[in-house]
């Protein structure tokens, strides 16, 4: 369907809006979301990176416990002579909080010293053990195992230790000779434990856990669940990878992977952070730039309505003009104003209207002198013949002395033609235009020695109203020399005026022949049609020169069947007569509704006396006295 221009203009403005800020929306999230993953990236890598210094911290205070153990004491000691127990001793209570046990082995697995002081269990073949066989395989390195119960030496207390074994080959001294050996430095591993759980505290989703080069867990902050196999962390493929970030997925889970190789060691922390953990910050952050598209939407919208309104109201009150010029309004007030173009085409439109205003009343003006031309050629017509007519039975009844109706023959001439002539006027009262059609009916039935009759039902409320003159004449001959005729008396025509609403109707009916109810339609549409008799101003005359002076919903209404008569029915709007009213008529103009309506109300409040004179100046044939002379300008003669 046609949209208005405004809604045009909204629509388009909106959805290229809508589009842009979307598309924009779209953006903007997608950076945020990649500037959020930067962000978990930057704090997993600063939380990976303090939480390896604080482990290689701890190792390397690991590494100078076993450095002040071999260095200072066991290689200024010789066995032979002296013991390690009591050094080594003062080592462990320095360092007892972080220290399960420091212990020196011969490279055949004999003890040499041990602190704190324990019974070792003979079962134990500590060359078999990990720990002591990577010693002795690499003799300048230093070698942490794995977590593992210390098992040692027999507790006291019967309490069990998981350590973390940093081992190293030394030279032991023995008579003067010297030996490899092992020194063994177990360290609590709950300190280490202590230390990455207080790293995980922090976290909200996202952990780090620690592994050895190979794969081997040494600390996870679901160590319980992995052993019993109720959840699988993938530290086997994250040991191939390099000391990055990267992404991977694993059981159905997106997540970014950090690594950092603690030195001296080889073992690597990791930093796994599940997608969904910045995905719930995304998600506020989501419907965030949601609310604030949707508020700049809105914005967009009321913004796109206000410019819309200011560029399509002055084309609204512009179209306006034009439906209240198309409604029939014709002088209308054409909107000027808006923009330029607007107001150039309101000033064009303005012309045009008043140019064709002007040409329309040219076209009344020539189309009414038109018809008064008409009327002229055929009340030409009309004189001489009727005159003939009507003067040729005067000098009869003069010749056989009947002069009473010889006078009143005369007499409705005379009033006949004052009336047709109406000094030049178009718009004349009803009551003249029914007496001039009493007037012709009366010199009628004297003409055709009274074979009908004729019957006169006006309402007096419409007598004092407005109408085109030469109305009823026309219908009133056509029903004599169509209808009554060729009837054998008992000829009886019926003209009524009356009103009904805001509109008043004049009909002669006859009960005549009549004529078929097709061939009376087109009574009022063969303008060509050729009448054989009568005065010539026929039916169709009447019918146009009325829809002229009132318009195209006024006119005559045929009505007729054969052998049942026919019904002419004049149909004329209620207009009061008044001068004013009258000249507005004649110079084609019509008066409105509201004026008419408060003339009607003014005349139904006048002084009843005002009547009653008024019928004391009616003349001898009940009605008013026209003029003291004639259209000619000669005396009036009785």
């Amino acid at each position: 369907m046609p949209k208005s221009i405004q809604v045009t203009i909204s629509l388009s403005f909106t959805l290229i809006s809508v589009c842009c800020m979307c598309f924009l929306g779209v953006m903007l999230f997608r950076q945020f979301s990649e500037r959020m993953e930067e962000l978990y990236i930057d704090n997993s890598g600063q939380l990976l990176n303090q939480t390896a210094i604080n482990l290689e911290d701890y190792l390397r205070n690991m590494r100078r416990i076993s450095d002040a153990m071999y260095y200072s004491v066991i290689k200024d000691t010789d066995l032979a002579t002296d013991s390690l127990d009591e050094e080594m001793n003062l080592l462990y209570e320095a360092n007892k909080d972080k220290l399960v046990s420091i212990a020196c082995y011969t490279k055949e697995g004999e003890l040499t010293a041990a602190a704190p002081i324990a019974t070792r269990k003979t079962e134990v073949d500590v060359t078999t053990q990990e720990w002591f066989v990577d010693a002795m395989d690499q003799l300048e390195n230093f070698h942490f195992s794995t977590p593992h119960v210390q098992n040692l030496f027999d507790d006291p207390s019967f309490r069990y230790y998981w350590v973390v074994s940093l081992s190293r080959t030394v030279e032991l001294t023995d008579n003067g000779g010297s030996e490899l050996g092992v020194l063994l430095v177990d360290m609590n591993f709950s300190s280490i434990e202590q230390l990455l759980s207080k790293a995980n505290e922090d976290t909200s989703g996202e952990y780090i856990y620690l592994m050895d080069q190979g794969g081997e867990i040494i600390y996870h902050p679901k160590q319980d669940l992995i052993s019993m196999g109720l959840y699988e962390e993938n530290n086997r493929t994250a040991a191939g990878y390099e000391d990055e970030t990267r992404k991977e997925q694993f059981s159905g889970e997106n997540r970014l992977v950090t690594l950092k190789t603690i030195s001296y060691t080889g073992w690597k922390l990791v930093s796994v952070v599940p997608e969904e953990v910045f995905s719930i910050g995304l998600e506020s952050s989501k419907y965030l730039a949601i609310l604030l598209v949707a508020l700049s939407l809105l914005a967009v919208v009321i913004l796109n309505q206000l410019v819309s309104a200011r560029i399509a109201k002055p084309l609204k009150k512009l179209n306006d003009s034009v439906k209240e010029w198309e409604s029939g309004n014709l002088e209308p007030d054409i909107y000027v104003g808006g923009s330029l173009e607007v107001e150039h085409l309101g000033k064009t439109l303005r012309s045009s209207v008043e140019q064709l205003r002007q040409l329309m009343q040219d076209i009344v003006v020539e189309q009414e002198e038109k018809r008064k031309s008409e009327l002229d050629a055929l009340q030409s017509q009309i004189n001489p013949h009727f005159l003939y007519n009507t003067l040729d039975s005067i000098v009869w009844m003069i010749t056989g002395e009947k002069y009473d109706e010889a006078v009143f023959m005369i007499t409705q001439l005379a009033s006949l033609f004052r009336i047709s002539l109406s000094r030049g006027k178009t718009i004349i009262k009803v009551e003249d235009e029914v007496r001039h059609a009493e007037n012709y009916m009366n010199i009628q039935k004297i003409r055709y020695k009274n074979v009908f009759e004729v019957d006169f039902q006006i309402d007096p409320k419409i007598r004092q109203c407005c109408t085109v003159k030469l109305i009823l004449q026309p219908l009133l001959e056509n029903a004599i020399y169509y209808g009554m005729e060729y009837m054998d008396g008992e000829g009886v025509i019926l003209v009524r005026g009356y009103q009904q609403g805001e509109d008043i109707f004049l009909e002669v009916r006859d009960n005549g022949l009549g004529m078929p109810e097709e061939e009376a339609a087109q009574l009022l549409f063969e303008s060509g049609r050729e009448r054989k008799r009568g005065s010539g101003v026929g039916l169709i005359n009447v019918h146009s020169r009325i829809k002229l002076r009132f318009g195209p919903e006024y006119g005559l209404m045929i009505e007729s069947h054969p052998d049942e008569g026919m019904l002419i029915r004049i149909h004329l709007p209620f207009i009061p007569y008044t001068e004013e009213n009258q000249r507005l008529l004649e110079e084609g103009k019509y008066p409105g509704k509201e004026k008419i309506k408060k003339q009607t109300g003014r005349k139904e409040r006048e002084d009843p006396a005002d009547k009653a004179e008024e019928d004391k100046r009616s003349g001898p044939d009940g009605g008013t006295e026209l003029e003291s002379e004639n259209e000619g300008g000669e005396e009036r003669h009785e």
